[in-house]
């Protein structure tokens, strides 16, 4: 029955299969009540990411970076000035990889799941590989050369059928 409302909401167009999609309301993924830590961090992580990559957040490091280079004869280019601009940026650093590696998860893990959707949604597709990522490395070599042996096998006939064609005309 699924099968059949997929293959008539594609026949209608864009808005019929919308229509027939659950709603995207993050309240309804969600339990209601306080925020978990997981999900106070996520938020904060990805805000974080959304700004560090705004060109406002360069100037913000850049002008830093020159007040500090300025100050420098202020200072008589001492250790403690020095070591300023090294103490901030290590600690920027250090937090920016947790923050940029936890949106970094997650984007990965969307791509993931859309493209698993992706996967199931083919019919003649081979569901295995919407979990491949949870593949050993060896698998995933295993896989890797099955399918490239499997790519080059259909360019070898497909090149055949282009010689046959420019033959035939």
């Amino acid at each position: 029955m699924a099968h059949k409302q997929k293959a008539s909401a594609k026949s209608a167009g864009p808005k019929a299969a919308n229509a027939t999609s659950k709603p995207k309301s993050k309240s309804s993924d969600r339990k209601e009540g306080p925020k978990t830590w997981s999900e106070m961090f996520s938020e904060l992580a990805c805000a974080t990411a959304r700004y560090a990559g705004h060109p406002l957040a360069f100037l913000t490091a850049a002008s830093s970076v020159i007040v500090w280079a300025i100050t420098g004869p202020l200072f008589g280019f001492s250790d403690t000035w020095q070591l300023v601009i090294n103490t901030s940026t290590t600690i920027v650093t250090f937090l920016m990889v947790f923050l940029i590696q936890h949106t970094q998860n997650r984007d990965t893990m969307a791509i993931q799941l859309k493209l698993s959707e992706l996967i199931i949604a083919v019919q003649d597709a081979e569901n295995k590989l919407a979990t491949a990522e949870d593949l050993s490395e060896d698998e995933l070599e295993r896989l890797h050369e099955q399918y490239r042996t499997r790519a080059e096998a259909t360019l070898d006939h497909l090149n055949q059928r282009r010689e046959h064609l420019k033959r035939a005309s």
